[in-house]
C-alpha cells in the first residue's frame, strides 16, 4: 500500500513527458511546413532567374525594340486630349445617361464616324477624332451620407432598423450617386465642347422625363400655393389676436387675475403662430431650392472646357506600354517553348 503514491507520481511524469513530446513534434512539423513554403518560393524565384538568364538576349531585344517602337509611335501618332463634364441627372434619368454614353462609346470604338456625327450633331471629321467617351460616378463620403439620410427617410420604422450605413454602402453603386462625370478622349481638343448640347438634349427630349418634370413643377406650384395660403391665414389670426388684446386692455380693471391669465394665453397663441410662420417660410425656401435643383432634367454642374487637356503620364505613353506588351508576348512564347521541351523530355523518360 505504501508504494501506490510513488507509482502514481511516475505515471503522471510519463504522461506529462509524452504531452511535451507531442507538443514539440507539433511545433517541429509546423516549422518544417513553413520552411518548405519558403523553400518552394525560393526555388520558384531561382527557376525564374535561370529562365531570364538563359533568354536574356531575347528579353533585352524585346525591351529595346518596344522602347524604340513606342518612342516612334509617340512622335507619329496625334496627341490625345481629355475633357470632363460633371452633371446631376434628375427624375431617375441616370440610367438613360449611361445608356446614351455607352452607345456613343460603341460608335467611337467601331469608328463609325457617320453615325456618331449624326448622334452628336458634329462633322464626320470631328466624330472620327473621338476615341473614347465614358461615364463614372462622382461622389465623396459626405454625399453618400446625405444620400443615405434621404434614403432612410422614405422607409418605415421597421425597415430602417434592419438597414445600417454599412449595408447601404455595400449595395451602393454608380447609379445611386448624385453627381456623374462624363469624360471624352479625342485627338481634337475642341470637339468635346461641341458635343455637350447633344449629350444633354438626348436626355431632355425623352417624353417620360418631360412628363416627370411637368408633374414635379405642378406639385411644387401647388405646394407653394398651400404654404402661401397658410401664411395668409396666420397673418389674419395674428391680426385678430392683436385686436382682442387691444380690446381687453381697454376694459375696466375688474377681475385682474382673470384678465392677466387670458392675456397670457393669447400671447402664447400668438407666439405659436409666429413659430408656425417661421416653419412655413423655411419650407418655402426649401421649395425654391428644390425648384432650382430640378428646373432641368439634367443639371450641368461643370461644363466641358473650351479646350481639352493633353493626356500625360507613363500609363498613356507608348514608350511604356509597347515594351511591356512585347515583354509579356516574349515571356509567353518562351514559356511555351520551355514547356514543350519539358514535355518531350518527360515523354522520353
Amino acid at each position: 500500500m505504501a508504494d501506490q503514491p510513488v507509482n502514481q507520481n511516475n505515471s503522471d511524469e510519463i504522461d506529462l513527458g509524452q504531452l511535451f513530446q507531442m507538443i514539440g513534434r507539433g511545433f517541429q512539423k509546423f516549422f518544417n511546413f513553413i520552411g518548405s513554403i519558403f523553400k518552394g518560393i525560393f526555388h520558384i524565384i531561382m527557376l525564374f532567374l535561370l529562365f531570364v538568364q538563359k533568354n536574356i538576349i531575347v528579353i533585352a531585344a524585346a525591351i529595346i525594340l518596344g522602347g524604340v517602337g513606342g518612342f516612334i509611335l509617340d512622335k507619329v501618332l496625334p496627341e490625345r486630349y481629355i475633357s470632363r463634364m460633371v452633371v446631376e441627372p434628375n427624375f431617375n434619368s441616370v440610367q438613360q445617361l449611361y445608356n446614351n454614353i455607352a452607345f456613343y462609346n460603341d460608335l467611337a470604338k467601331a469608328q463609325d464616324s457617320v453615325a456618331l456625327a449624326t448622334a452628336l450633331d458634329i462633322t464626320e471629321h470631328e466624330a472620327a477624332s473621338i476615341k473614347e467617351i465614358f461615364t463614372d460616378s462622382y461622389s465623396d463620403e459626405n454625399q453618400k451620407i446625405k444620400l443615405f439620410d434621404e434614403f432612410i427617410r422614405e422607409l418605415d420604422t421597421t425597415t430602417v432598423k434592419a438597414i445600417d450605413y454599412e449595408n447601404y454602402l455595400q449595395n451602393f453603386n454608380s447609379m445611386d450617386a448624385r453627381f456623374h462625370q462624363i469624360s471624352l478622349i479625342s485627338t481634337d481638343n475642341r470637339v468635346a465642347k461641341k458635343t455637350q448640347p447633344s449629350i444633354i438634349n438626348s436626355i431632355s427630349v425623352n417624353e417620360y422625363f418631360k412628363l416627370q418634370k411637368r408633374i414635379n413643377d405642378e406639385n411644387l406650384d401647388l405646394q407653394e400655393e398651400i404654404y402661401k395660403r397658410q401664411l395668409t391665414e396666420i397673418d389674419s389670426l395674428q391680426s385678430l389676436y392683436r385686436t382682442v388684446l387691444v380690446k381687453e386692455a381697454d376694459k375696466p380693471m375688474q377681475g385682474t387675475s382673470i384678465n392677466m391669465a387670458e392675456t397670457g394665453e393669447a400671447s402664447s397663441r400668438e407666439l405659436a403662430l409666429v413659430q408656425e410662420k417661421d416653419v412655413l417660410k423655411e419650407r418655402l425656401v426649401q421649395l425654391n431650392r428644390e425648384r432650382a435643383n430640378k428646373s432641368t432634367i439634367i443639371n450641368v454642374i461643370s461644363d466641358f472646357p473650351t479646350r481639352g487637356v493633353e493626356q500625360k503620364g507613363i500609363w498613356n505613353s507608348y514608350k511604356f506600354k509597347l515594351p511591356v506588351l512585347l515583354l509579356i508576348l516574349v515571356f509567353g512564347i518562351l514559356a511555351l517553348l520551355e514547356l514543350n521541351r519539358y514535355l518531350k523530355s518527360y515523354n522520353q523518360k
